[in-house]
């Protein structure tokens, strides 16, 4: 088995979120992804281009001061060149004093690409919110703004 490697993927994409670093966020997706942030944003889960995920969260996560991801508890069942993940994963956001947080459990599935793993499949599922749930669309604005 695989386990550190297939974890090694999933924490990537969360630190380089954080970091902004977008190359290794790509580096961790297979080229299409199942997304599904059904339970926090009511859109249905969808097969996107990970061109299009990373580029949605350029366009929104530099609109926070930072933000820092907490992800704990793998639990990781491989077989063969397939494993699914389920695990913890919590998220401060913030802008000047002001937070929100959003944590919940995901399920991740990744394929195996040659030496490496590759997000196929990834889900949030929402377990509860704090701070100030406004956040999110102040964030989106500011980094709409930074674009121009």
């Amino acid at each position: 088995m695989q386990t550190g490697k297939i974890i090694k993927t999933i924490t990537n994409i969360f630190s380089g979120a954080d970091e902004r670093n977008w190359e290794q966020v790509q580096d961790t997706m297979a080229d299409e992804v199942l997304l599904d942030y059904s339970s926090m944003n009511s859109h249905p889960a969808a097969i996107t281009p990970s061109s299009k995920i990373i580029d949605a969260w350029k366009g929104f996560l530099p609109g926070f001061d930072k933000t820092h991801h907490q992800i704990s508890g793998f639990k990781v069942d491989q077989q063969n060149d397939i494993a699914s993940v389920h695990f913890f994963g919590k998220a401060d956001h913030f802008i000047d004093k002001d937070s929100w947080t959003a944590a919940g459990t995901y399920d991740v599935e990744l394929v195996k690409s040659g030496d490496n793993w590759k997000v196929a499949k990834f889900k949030f599922n929402l377990l509860q919110q704090s701070g100030n749930i406004e956040l999110p669309q102040m964030a989106a604005e500011i980094a709409s703004k930074k674009n121009i």
